[in-house]
């Protein structure tokens, strides 16, 4: 047990420090889906992604980190379907991304969120990262596939009203994905079902997101019901954080919320893994199944690395993980800088909150985590022209 600790804290050294921005699933969401989705796997891929468990977990949230740098990454976490109609839009967008450029113009489709389709340019580039035996590519791709396709689970990932900001309810993006995860995650269930081959990956990340835009009605009604047991001097705190003011709902709101909601987004989050790991699996077939014992050294894991691998499969079965202190993202958390919550007391003027964001799960400027010592991967092969720099189109989508 010593040593199993005595590794998850270098592997909690390798995740670094949160930033302080919202986040879709935040980081704690995304880097748990990626850690579960590893013990989903078959044997034939799960040895190498656990030797890779803790660069995969901590990669799996650079997307949310290169927002602030680049903009063009905005529109990869989301799409929002009630632009297109309020009615059924899901019989008027094409699935197909070349078809539905045709219909609305790629600009429109762009403004409006390309989830979808980053997932299955995603996948592609995993693909192709498999075929080339590029270990770090394949790490790369499997952590930001994981993170567009845990991102479609969001259900205020498919609206314009991702934040609750047309309807008086500013703030509930980062509640329902960040504040309760972050406070229920030890009576979530994290036990699920394993990977398996997907068919047809479009039509798969499809119902992903046709079934989180379902849920769009209870998240608002349901904030809308917690609140009438609550006053504005109780429903929201202030807290400052790396150097920033701002307003958020309470904790006592969080926690009554939680009783009305936790189940969905308990669910969601326990849906996102093995689809995660179905997407890895698919993208393994579809590359020909390549031996991915060739690209580790040594070639099989450890007596250590089984016993870890052991314990947190058992762990994992008995929904045992976070009680067991063994994700890696909840041993981060717990080293997280805590805010200072300034609370408004009645009659008083309490510190403005920020400026509403302009885009979906917008994000203010955030640092990347803090340099850590990198992890050594083995590369067997490598495209000449470089894995960071490829573009390889998938269903006509290019990022």
């Amino acid at each position: 047990m010593k040593k199993l600790l005595l590794s998850l804290g270098l592997a909690v050294l390798l995740l670094g420090p949160a930033a302080p921005a919202a986040r879709a699933w935040g980081f704690l969401g995304h880097r748990v889906i990626t850690q579960v989705a590893v013990y989903e796997l078959p044997a034939s891929m799960q040895a190498f992604y656990f030797r890779h468990l803790a660069e995969l977990v901590r990669l799996s949230t650079a997307p949310d980190e290169r927002r602030a740098q680049d903009k063009e990454e905005g529109p990869r976490h989301f799409i929002d379907m009630d632009h297109y109609s309020e009615d059924n839009p899901f019989a008027k967008v094409p699935r197909d991304y070349e078809e539905a450029a045709a219909k609305f113009s790629a600009d429109t489709l762009k403004k409006y969120g390309t989830v979808p389709w980053t997932v299955l340019d995603t996948k592609q580039r995993l693909v192709d990262a498999f075929r080339q035996r590029d270990t770090t590519a394949i790490i790369k791709y499997s952590a930001e596939l994981s993170h567009y396709t845990a991102d479609a689970f969001v259900p205020l990932h498919t609206t314009v009203n991702y934040d609750g900001q047309l309807s008086g309810q500013t703030g509930l993006h980062a509640l329902w994905e960040s504040q309760l995860p972050e406070r229920f995650l030890n009576d979530y269930k994290l036990d699920g079902e394993e990977g398996k081959v997907l068919k047809d990956p479009l039509a798969a990340i499809w119902g992903t997101i046709q079934g989180s835009y379902g849920f769009l009605t209870a998240t608002y009604d349901l904030e809308a019901k917690t609140a009438k047991g609550f006053t504005p001097q109780t429903k929201y705190t202030f807290s400052h954080r790396f150097g920033r003011t701002q307003r958020r709902y309470s904790d006592a709101f969080a926690d009554a919320y939680e009783k009305e909601v936790g189940g969905m987004v308990a669910f969601r989050l326990k849906g996102a893994a093995p689809m995660v790991a179905s997407m890895w699996l698919t993208a393994w077939q579809e590359a020909g199944r390549p031996d991915l014992g060739t690209l580790m050294a040594p070639a099989k894991l450890g007596k250590e690395e089984k016993e870890q691998l052991t314990t947190q499969l058992k762990a994992w079965k008995t929904n045992a993980l976070a009680q067991d202190h063994l994700l890696l993202a909840q041993q981060k958390e717990q080293k997280a800088a805590a805010a200072d919550e300034i609370k408004a007391a009645d009659g008083e003027a309490a510190p403005p909150p920020p400026p509403e964001p302009a885009a979906p799960a917008a994000a203010s400027p955030a640092a990347a985590p803090a340099a850590a010592p990198a992890t050594k991967v083995k590369v067997k092969t490598k495209a000449a022209t470089g894995t960071d720099k490829q573009k390889t189109k998938a269903a006509g989508f290019t990022w």
